[in-house]
């Protein structure tokens, strides 16, 4: 089975050089949709501040701490993507 070299690649680092460095190798091997800014919530049950500072530093969207219910998911979305 071929690799399809146009599939989607996401790189995740919360280092902005190694982030440059993966995407240049992933070049290198001829693929060609890398995304790194993808939006995205990330849940946890930290709720130290200088967690959730750090969090958004390194380029979390937005953040929830568990426990959470719909409602809160529901908000979260909204602040990221937008009213639905």
């Amino acid at each position: 089975m071929a690799v399809d070299m146009n599939m989607n690649i996401m790189v995740v680092d919360d280092y902005k050089t190694m982030l440059r460095i993966l995407r240049n190798l992933l070049r290198q091997l001829n693929f060609n949709n890398i995304d790194e800014t993808t939006p995205f919530i990330m849940t946890t049950a930290e709720s130290k501040s200088e967690n959730v500072i750090a969090a958004k530093e390194a380029g979390v969207s937005n953040y929830i701490v568990k426990p959470f219910n719909a409602e809160t998911l529901k908000a979260k979305i909204t602040s990221v993507f937008g009213n639905f």
